[in-house]
C-alpha cells in the first residue's frame, strides 16, 4: 500500500508541474491561461508564443508521463506504473501548484503510453499525425488518437490494468476536449497555423 501511495503522490506532483505556464512566464512574462484558448498545452503555446517554447512545453509534458510510469515500474509492476500514469495525467489537468487549472492531458498521456505500451502509442501517434495532416485540426487528432488507445490495447491483448488505464485516459482526454468538440461541430475550431 505504501508503494501505491508513493507512486500516486510522485505521479501527481510531477504531473502538476505545468511547463506551459512556467515556460511562457519565463519567455514572455505572461500567463498562458489568459491568452488564446486559455489552455496550458503545446498547441496554445505554439499559437500564442511560438515554436521554440512550444517544443519545450511538449517535451516537458511528455517527460512527466514517462517519469511517472518508470517510477511505478521501479517500485513494482505494471499496476503501479498505471497508477503513476493516471496520477500524472490528473496532476497535469488539475495541477496542485497552479490552482487546479491545467491542460488537457494529451502530451502527458502520450508519455505515459510510450513508457507503458510503446506499440499502442505507435498506432495512436499514426492516427494523430494522419488526422492532423488531413484536417489540420490538432484537437480532432488528439481525440481520435486517444480513442485508438483502448481499441488498440484490446486488439493487442494488453493486461487488464493497461486496458483500464486506456479507457480512463481516453475518457479524460475527450472530456477535456468538450469545448473543442462543440467548436468542431459548429465549424468554429481553429486549424493548425491559424490564430
Amino acid at each position: 500500500m505504501m508503494r501505491v501511495v508513493l507512486v500516486v503522490l510522485f505521479g501527481y506532483l510531477i504531473g502538476s508541474i505545468s511547463f506551459g505556464i512556467i515556460v511562457t512566464k519565463l519567455v514572455r512574462g505572461v500567463d498562458i491561461r489568459a491568452l488564446g484558448s486559455g489552455n496550458t498545452g503545446f498547441t496554445n503555446v505554439l499559437r500564442v508564443i511560438g515554436k521554440g517554447p512550444a517544443a519545450v512545453v511538449l517535451l516537458g509534458d511528455v517527460f512527466k508521463g514517462i517519469a511517472a510510469v518508470l517510477f511505478g515500474f521501479y517500485l513494482g509492476d505494471t499496476m503501479l506504473a498505471v497508477c503513476g500514469g493516471i496520477a500524472a495525467m490528473i496532476g497535469h489537468n488539475y495541477p496542485l501548484y497552479f490552482g487546479l487549472k491545467g491542460g488537457k492531458g494529451v502530451a502527458t498521456g502520450f508519455g505515459v503510453v510510450i513508457a507503458l505500451v510503446p506499440d499502442v502509442m505507435a498506432v495512436a501517434l499514426a492516427v494523430f499525425i494522419v488526422t492532423v495532416l488531413i484536417t489540420r485540426y490538432v484537437s480532432l487528432g488528439s481525440i481520435l488518437g486517444a480513442l485508438s488507445v483502448p481499441v488498440t490495447s484490446l486488439i493487442f491483448g494488453k493486461p487488464a490494468s493497461v486496458i483500464v488505464f486506456a479507457f480512463f485516459a481516453c475518457s479524460m482526454v475527450i472530456f477535456r476536449h468538450k469545448s473543442n468538440i462543440i467548436k468542431l461541430y459548429h465549424g468554429e475550431e481553429s486549424k493548425l497555423g491559424e490564430n
